[in-house]
């Protein structure tokens, strides 16, 4: 099959990720994806390096040039399916007329209702089917309006990786400067007040109580940064907190963690949990949003209520105090990703969905 897959964010994010993955994971078998870009984007410059068919969208008026590109392609029939991975791609992709041509798909990935006005709702309804990224997103479309029998869900995946070897795990706490066996607590995640980083260092007061070696490592950025800077110092903890702003082989954190946290409030789904425990590392996060989808509570990793400190810290404890739990956590975490969430097993079930459009095109 020849879908296109349409995606117009400039910026590298989960779903644009998800978007690479899946294109390389479609070409592997066999089928000839296409991507439409913006101009400059991430996306773009990273499918070309992996030599993906990639038609490049101006940026100045984007929706409306991405219409009509989508229907310039369209016209010689090659393209037999529509997929639109984000939000500007929903439109552009509907502007285009595609789904009065071919099967047209949507992404899902946030938990928000969808939009009321008349134009959100009939883009949605264009749509031949909706792919929710968890049943948690799936449900929360069906509840603000969509067709339940539109909605497919399919998990986003990670690459599974290597097991982190001593030498990899030894030079990569060393990059972090944690001396030797200190424990490290991290989280991947951009610095806003949705995503919880606060109740992390919160926490380190007590949990340092216990554990005065305990270090919190936060990768990534955002417009929080400074109030949590502050917030750690007041708190007394000094460099005790390592804020690593954005980076880049995001592998180097992975590799020197104990334990990782995703104190999120709000999440359709989360690669970097995913991540953390493909790299076999015991995890914990908040019972929210689609999180307890990924882990089972006390087999493949641990789940808390939210943003309450003595439970944070009863967690970390309990997996710091234990290692023989501590290593069946992460193995099992490892083999749950590996089961569920890999991006093999993401690109085999697009590529299901996509099969059951085409049919079901056919035998209208």
């Amino acid at each position: 099959m020849i879908p296109l897959i349409v995606d117009l964010e400039m910026e590298w994010r989960g779903g644009q990720n998800q978007a690479l993955l899946l294109l390389k994971g479609l070409y592997e078998r066999g089928h000839a994806a296409e991507l439409v870009a913006a101009k400059g984007s991430s996306l773009g410059h990273r499918a070309r390096k992996a030599n993906i068919y990639v038609h490049q969208v101006s940026r100045g008026m984007l929706q409306l040039h991405a219409a009509a590109m989508i229907r310039g392609i369209l016209r010689d029939g090659r393209v037999e399916l529509v997929h639109a991975n984000e939000a500007h791609a929903v439109t552009a992709a509907w502007l285009s007329g595609a789904p009065r041509k071919v099967p047209f798909v949507i992404s899902r990935r946030v938990g928000y209702p969808l939009g009321q006005s008349w134009i959100a709702q009939k883009r949605y309804r264009a749509a031949s089917c909706i792919i929710a990224n968890s049943q948690w997103v799936a449900d929360q479309a069906i509840a603000s309006g969509a067709r339940r029998d539109k909605l497919r869900v399919a998990y986003e995946g990670v690459v599974i990786p290597e097991r982190t070897s001593p030498e990899l795990r030894m030079a990569a706490r060393n990059r972090w400067g944690i001396a030797g066996d200190a424990p490290l607590l991290g989280c991947t995640g951009v610095l806003l007040p949705d995503k919880g980083q606060e109740w992390l260092i919160r926490a380190l007061v007590e949990i340092s109580k216990e554990f005065p070696g305990a270090r919190l490592l936060l990768a990534g950025d955002g417009p929080m940064r400074q109030e949590l800077e502050a917030l750690a110092s007041t708190l007394g903890l000094g460099d005790t907190v390592i804020f690593a702003g954005f980076v880049k082989d995001v592998e180097s954190v992975y590799a020197a963690l104990d334990v990782f946290l995703l104190p999120s409030f709000f999440e359709a789904l989360n690669n970097s949990l995913l991540a953390a425990m493909a790299h076999t590392i015991p995890s914990i996060a908040f019972r929210r949003g689609a999180l307890a989808e990924i882990i089972e509570d006390g087999k493949s990793g641990m789940l808390v209520s939210g943003p309450e400190v003595q439970e944070i810290s009863k967690a970390v404890a309990r997996i710091l105090r234990d290692r023989d739990f501590a290593r069946r956590l992460g193995e099992a975490g490892r083999a749950r990703v590996s089961e569920n969430f890999s991006a093999d097993s993401m690109v085999e079930r697009m590529v299901e969905i996509y099969d059951e459009m085409l049919r079901g095109r056919t035998e209208g």
